[in-house]
């Protein structure tokens, strides 16, 4: 059995509560669709669009504070350039200003794109993504594996930086203007390895290049024409191309370097062999454009699938293939836990925080350039930003402006929703615990409900809540995990009632797992200690312990678990998990840094606690 995670509150008709249109007896017979989970915020843009002032300033403000000579930057929402902003020159020799159409270089952010061919040409059947790379680039037939039982490198490999080449930055940057039969040359002389294939994650340009060489020999054209005719004129993106040479001047953003105080030009690079590893250039209202469609694969659905890649292939690319090492730190000693899990995709970086579960982005950097894309899929956000200084570093900035999103509170993901025989899984034990039916229970219970409680204890269990808790009627929220798992509340005569269920893999689904928690109304002195003991979270007061504390208690103990407690910040109870009883209670507190579960018991004589302890959440990524 599984433990609910995380989820979020869905709002449900009155005659979908009810199971309105079902027969009392019965689950949905048909197989559901999933449906896709939806905002449910009306005023969610207005909020996130209140942000973009401060935005404004933090960009401004790292501009200023990095010395580049030229930012542009953007925010999607939806798919939708919903705000842009420039500051400073394209041209700092001619004072020339950034606008939303200036042409930056944008590096290793070319990845994407490369990766987006390959996509397409396995979508149109052309190639496997587990096909040998050797197949169509017989120049790396002659490479000397690193051990005997190393396996061949796959286009998967090359697309995850799985291919065990070493890292090769900035090497990488200083071969675009290679020839292709310079880099045949190359290949054929061999490449050396610095861990087996499919073993490590390192990074690695001279694979990508490899790439946009089987997208050359698959499609039987020139990567750049592929490029264009598949990805770029589909998308409408016609201000992003690959050589420098194509961009009207006026449009054109000049690359340059600090050297000391004084800022040097840097050569545009030129477009070669490596160019589809990070040669692209592109514009702000492209670039929007480009990461609208990329996460556009979010929520997955049943809308027209219109390319110029599926959906189901968007998706492929952002998620992890290549883990990298995880890393959980602190700004400084006194600053708050950050955490960084992920690893790469294809062409892609993916990694969860422990404030989203799912972020895809990338970074680009060469001589002259840095540039960033980033999006949080489940949560329809996007920002972008390109810079004309060398390996401009966006992620700081970045951090900032999603801080500042989600500050208006407008920064949530979307809601999952209940599929229909979910509901009626819900309708009918919401009748069950009203009032048992034995028929009704076997019909929406799977086979293993009963085996695992039997029915006769599980109708005793719902009686005896029914006796001690009265009446009980289902709150409007649901709180979706998924199509086929969620949890609700019911508010009760004397208390209050949590109920989850999980549907099995049977059509129809029906109920494998039920658990209830009854919550009575809480006696006076057990409520009392709740209150002292969270008031106490963070306070050195001895004295203030001792008339909360019974004597039998490790007073130490309890005092090491309320300081560590006041990493969370200032709390309050915020909702009775379980208990209700003459002696205990669990209770979540919600706190300025996250939540904390208190369980107290007290004895019954004096009142007093004899057992407590402070626990994080489960729900929690994170902890202060």
């Amino acid at each position: 059995m599984s433990v609910l995670g995380r989820s979020a509150l869905v709002i449900l008709c009155a005659g979908l509560i009810a199971g309105a249109g079902l027969g009392s007896q019965e689950l949905p017979r048909s197989t559901d669709r999933v449906p896709p989970p939806v905002f449910t915020d009306s005023q969610r843009v207005a909020k996130l669009e209140s942000a973009f002032p401060e935005i404004d300033r933090l960009f401004k403000a790292f501009g200023e504070r990095s010395r580049v000579p030229g930012i542009a930057y953007g925010i999607v929402i939806d798919g939708r350039l919903a705000h842009s902003g420039a500051v400073g020159y394209r041209d700092a020799r001619a004072k020339a200003p950034v606008d939303a159409d200036t042409v930056f270089r944008i590096a290793s952010m070319t990845k994407s794109f490369t990766a987006l061919c390959i996509m397409r040409l396995r979508d149109d059947g052309k190639l496997s993504l587990d096909d040998p790379a050797e197949r169509y680039i017989p120049e790396l037939s002659g490479l000397i594996y690193p051990t005997a039982d190393s396996p061949r490198i796959t286009i998967r490999h090359l697309l995850s930086h799985a291919e065990g080449f070493p890292e090769d930055n900035p090497w990488g940057d200083r071969q675009l203007a290679a020839t292709d039969a310079e880099m045949a040359a190359m290949m054929t002389r061999g490449i050396p390895f610095s861990t087996a294939p499919g073993t490590a994650y390192e990074y690695s340009n001279y694979g990508f290049a490899i790439l946009g060489r089987i997208v050359a020999r698959v499609s039987g054209m020139p990567y750049s024409q592929y490029l264009q005719a598949n990805i770029l004129k589909p998308l409408g993106m016609t201000s992003t191309m690959l050589e420098t040479a194509e961009v009207p001047a006026g449009r054109l953003a000049h690359g340059y370097r600090l050297e000391g105080t004084e800022l040097v030009d840097e050569p545009a690079l030129p477009d070669g062999a490596f160019g589809p590893m990070g040669g692209m250039l592109t514009s702000t209202r492209d670039l929007a454009a480009y990461v609208g469609f990329l996460s556009s694969a979010w929520p997955p659905r049943d809308d027209p699938d219109t390319g110029p890649v599926r959906r189901a292939s968007l998706r492929e690319m952002q998620q992890v293939w290549r883990p990298s090492p995880a890393t959980v730190s602190r700004d400084g000693v006194d600053g708050p836990l950050t955490l960084n899990t992920g690893g790469y995709g294809f062409g892609l970086r993916v990694w969860q925080t422990c404030g989203f579960p799912h972020v895809v982005a990338h970074s680009g950097g060469l001589p002259g350039f840095g540039s960033h894309m980033r999006w949080l899929p489940e949560h329809g956000v996007a920002i972008i930003a390109m810079g004309n200084l060398t390996y401009t570093s966006w992620g700081r900035v970045t951090d900032d402006a999603l801080d500042a999103l989600q500050r208006t509170g407008g920064l949530k993901p979307r809601t999952p929703q209940p599929s229909s025989a979910l509901a009626a899984a819900r309708a009918a034990v919401n009748r069950l615990i009203d009032r048992w039916d034995d028929g009704e229970a076997e019909a929406v219970a799977a086979d293993n409900l009963f085996l695992d409680t039997p029915l006769e204890r599980r109708r005793a269990q719902v009686e005896a809540i029914r006796a001690r808790l009265g009446v009980c009627r289902p709150d409007s929220s649901f709180d979706v995990e998924n199509a086929l798992r969620g949890t609700w509340k019911l508010t009760c005569d004397r208390g209050s009632l949590r109920v989850a269920i999980t549907l099995a893999p049977t059509v129809p689904p029906k109920v494998q797992f039920w658990e209830m928690a009854p919550v009575g109304q809480l006696p006076s002195a057990v409520d009392s200690a709740l209150k002292a003991i969270t008031g106490m979270i963070g306070t050195p007061d001895r004295a203030a312990r001792a008339d909360v504390l019974a004597a039998t208690v490790d007073a130490d103990a309890v005092a090491r678990q309320l300081h560590a407690a006041s990493a969370w910040g200032t709390c309050k109870p915020d909702e009775v998990l379980s208990g209700g009883g003459e002696r205990s209670a669990r209770v979540r507190l919600a706190c300025s840094r996250g939540s904390l579960d208190l369980t107290v018991e007290i004895e019954p004589a004096t009142g007093k606690v004899r057992r407590l302890s402070l626990v994080p959440s489960g729900n929690a990524t994170c902890v202060p």
